[in-house]
């Protein structure tokens, strides 16, 4: 099974209670893959238990990223959170490790 670390770099940042996940293809046989199997509702699915309240997907080819802007996920954010990671930083890791459907 292909998961998303094998085809890129996934990096987060956050703004309020807004959650900033930019998935970097490796390649552009890889940006096709993940742009076909990391759907926004996927991202949803994936960050529902954190409370998302919505996921907008921005495709960037001229530099192989997708960009996920996650609403509601941060638990209110930096200066309300109670959670360990208040920024979101390790959100990516929950992406980085989401399977891909067989190409």
């Amino acid at each position: 099974m292909t998961t998303v670390r094998d085809l890129a770099l996934v990096r987060a940042g956050d703004k309020g209670n807004t959650s900033n996940i930019v998935v970097v293809a490796n390649s552009d046989t890889a940006y096709d893959r993940l742009e076909a199997g990391l759907t926004a509702d996927r991202i949803q699915e994936r960050f529902a238990h954190l409370g998302a309240e919505g996921v907008t997907r921005y495709e960037v080819p001229s530099t192989s990223a997708l960009n996920f802007v996650i609403d509601g996920v941060l638990a209110g954010g930096v200066t309300t959170s109670l959670r360990l990671d208040s920024h979101g930083k390790s959100l990516s890791s929950l992406v980085a490790g989401m399977e891909l459907p067989d190409a």
